[in-house]
């Protein structure tokens, strides 16, 4: 492991002619942080990476590591500094609980933006017992609200990039597109007519889920209050494994999840049809979900970091998603590509069976971001990561066992029938 506690002292020069280019990514070891991390090493920024590697030990718990062998910390950044030349910093803190330590290296470093991916990612793991739902809930609030109070204690302008989840707003939108963040309406006010810009509800489906929805009012807050300047993405669901960078050499090789707590629903589809496995649709798969993929979603934080909002400005919200796609679609769709067959389970989630969604997401297109759509050849990519490593799966993990509510019934074995 990592040294605990790295302090890189150097010049404050930089700072005065304008040239901080210092990011500190919060959750930089997991499936988003990391190639996000080395994404913008890349594009010549310098890089600190605070984890507590949590997402590791929860490997450990769950009994199905990634699908793609995951290499110490001390072992990536090595090999990215022989690759590139550049160097990433680690830092190990849980700053959910330290949050002097973080103070201290935001003092140290003095970034000019902290991207935050510190929280737990999994509406299925949040719901999986009472303990579940209460460490999610403490570490994901505790992890957010540290990190906005010891920017505002050190006295740093400091942008703040968080990686939200368009589940904010569950999966129905009463035949409206979802805009980015907030609704234009207008009140009546003794016969005037007033406008108001106000957030658009939320309504969260899970414990995760509902944390992100107390992040923004965290925001919300702390905008207001103390001026500090935050950008929420709203992002869809995560598809794909790697990146340029994590291409580059197995011990920088990202994440592939593929248990019924974290693996995202396209890669545990594509991974099912390669272990000969029936696709696992929930329902009858009427679902309509938002996806993008993991390259686009290292691009976004970049061009969130390049156009932060001016200082007393309102949180800026993006819909950090690039298209939508019905569940039953996908499953189809990888069945015709692979062979594989489709089994319909009973859904563990409380949910309606069927929902249309349309999502706004005009900001980043105008940024400039040219999107990664589902095609054959990405999926293509993705089947053969998951052929290279599929000794390393766990098939007694595939099914999802984590349930909303006791009375869902578990439903292990699925029929060729939707229910």
């Amino acid at each position: 492991m990592a040294n605990d506690w790295v302090i890189d002292r150097r010049d404050s020069s930089e700072e005065s002619k304008g040239m901080n280019n210092r990011v500190i990514v919060l959750g930089g070891d997991g499936f988003c942080g990391w190639p996000t991390s080395l994404y913008l090493s890349r594009q010549g920024y310098d890089i600190t990476i605070v984890d507590n590697l949590s997402r590791r030990c929860i490997d450990n718990e769950l009994g199905a590591s990634s699908l793609t062998p995951i290499a110490s910390v001390d072992r990536r950044l090595t090999k990215w500094k022989e690759l590139t030349g550049k160097k990433i910093e680690f830092v190990h803190i849980d700053v959910s609980v330290n949050y002097q330590r973080l103070l201290d290296l935001i003092k140290d470093k003095k970034p000019k933006a902290i991207v935050h991916f510190a929280e737990q990612r999994a509406a299925p793991y949040s719901m999986k017992s009472p303990s579940h739902k209460i460490y999610t809930v403490d570490n994901n609030l505790n992890a957010t609200h540290n990190m906005l109070c010891a920017i505002v204690e050190s006295g740093l302008d400091i942008a703040v990039v968080h990686l939200g989840t368009m589940g904010v707003y569950g999966y129905g939108a009463a035949g409206t597109e979802i805009p980015e963040g907030y609704l234009d309406v207008k009140v009546d006010v003794d016969g005037e007519h007033k406008d108001l810009k106000i957030m658009y509800p939320a309504s969260p489906g899970s414990i995760y889920h509902m944390t992100k929805t107390q992040d923004a009012l965290f925001f919300l807050f702390y905008a207001k209050n103390d001026g500090v300047r935050i950008t929420d993405l709203h992002q869809g669901i995560v598809w794909g494994t790697n990146t340029e960078e994590t291409c580059m050499h197995e011990d920088l090789i990202n994440r592939f999840d593929y248990d019924g707590d974290y693996g995202t629903v396209l890669n545990r589809f594509l991974m099912q049809s390669v272990v000969d496995h029936p696709i696992t649709v929930h329902g009858k798969g009427g679902q309509t979900r938002a996806f993008i993929h993991i390259r686009d979603t290292v691009r976004c934080i970049e061009l969130a970091i390049k156009h932060p909002p001016q200082k007393g400005d309102q949180v800026k919200i993006f819909n950090q998603t690039t298209e939508t796609h019905r569940v039953i679609d996908l499953a189809k769709l990888v069945a015709k590509e692979t062979g594989a067959r489709i089994r319909y389970y009973i859904n563990p989630r409380n949910e309606a069976p069927v929902n249309e969604l349309k999502v706004r997401n005009e900001s980043f297109l105008a940024l400039g971001l040219q999107p990664t759509t589902l095609e054959n050849g990405l999926l293509k990519e993705v089947i053969d990561v998951a052929k290279k490593y599929k000794d390393n799966c766990n098939l007694s993990k595939i099914v999802c066992t984590s349930r909303w509510r006791s009375d869902i019934p578990e439903d292990l074995e699925g029929s060729s029938e939707p229910e």
